[in-house]
C-alpha cells in the first residue's frame, strides 16, 4: 500500500466501517539530526466516522516511493491462535459493533465458544463460567465480567422490552471482553509456546 489522495483499509479502526473512504488531509516529511532517514508522513480521514489514521512511509531516499510501514491505529485483527470458531463469531462481532445488540450477541457467542473449546460443554452459558472459575481456568472477576456479557446479550436476544438497547460503547465494552478473554485463554499461551521453542 502506498501513500496517494486515499488510505486502502480494509476496515477503519474507529468506526470499523468496511472499505472506508480515507481521504488524506494533511502531508508533512521528517529527518534525523542527520538529514537522512527521511520519512512521509500522511494523516487520513475516514468519511463516514470522521476519525483520523496516521500513516508513514520510510524512505531513504527523496524521490522514491516506497509501501506504507506504519499505520496508527492499526486495524483491528483477531489472532490466528484463538479457535475457528470463536474467532468468526469474534470477527463478526468487531465487524458490526455498529449495529450493538447484534455485536453484544456475537460477543457473547464467541465468549461460549472460547469456553466450549476449553472443555467446559455441559449446560448453559451461565454454568460454563461459573465451571471456568471454579477450576481456576479464569479469575473470579473475569467471571463476573462474563456473566455481564451473558447477561447483556441474554437481554438482546430475547428481546426484554425492560432492557434498554446497548450502545455503540456498551458494544464496544462487550468486545473488549471477548478479546481480552481471548488474549488470556489462546493468544498469550500460544505467544509463551511459540517463545519457549525458540
Amino acid at each position: 500500500m502506498k501513500h496517494g489522495g486515499s488510505l486502502g483499509l480494509n476496515r477503519c479502526p474507529h468506526c470499523n466501517v468496511a472499505k472506508p473512504n480515507m481521504a488524506a488531509q494533511v502531508h508533512f516529511v521528517t529527518e534525523n539530526d542527520r538529514g537522512d532517514a527521511r520519512r512521509d508522513w500522511r494523516a487520513y480521514a475516514c468519511q463516514t466516522c470522521g476519525g483520523a489514521v496516521l500513516a508513514v512511509t520510510i524512505a531513504p531516499n527523496h524521490g522514491v516511493e516506497y509501501d506504507i510501514q506504519h499505520v496508527w491505529p492499526s486495524e483491528r485483527r483477531v489472532d490466528e491462535s484463538i479457535p475457528e470458531r470463536a474467532r468468526s463469531f469474534l470477527e463478526q462481532s468487531i465487524a458490526s459493533v455498529h449495529a450493538p445488540a447484534g455485536a453484544v450477541m456475537l460477543a457473547a457467542s464467541a465468549v461460549d465458544a472460547m469456553l466450549k473449546d476449553k472443555g467446559f460443554k455441559a449446560g448453559n452459558l451461565y454454568k460454563r463460567i461459573d465451571e471456568a472459575k471454579d477450576q481456576h481456568l479464569i479469575t473470579p472477576e473475569m467471571a463476573e465480567w462474563a456473566h455481564e456479557v451473558r447477561l447483556e446479550a441474554n437481554d438482546q436476544r430475547h428481546a426484554d422490552e425492560e432492557a434498554p438497547l446497548p450502545s455503540d460503547a456498551d458494544a464496544g465494552r462487550v468486545i473488549e471482553f471477548a478479546v481480552a478473554l481471548a488474549q488470556f485463554l489462546f493468544v498469550l499461551p500460544a505467544r509463551i509456546d511459540r517463545g519457549r521453542k525458540k
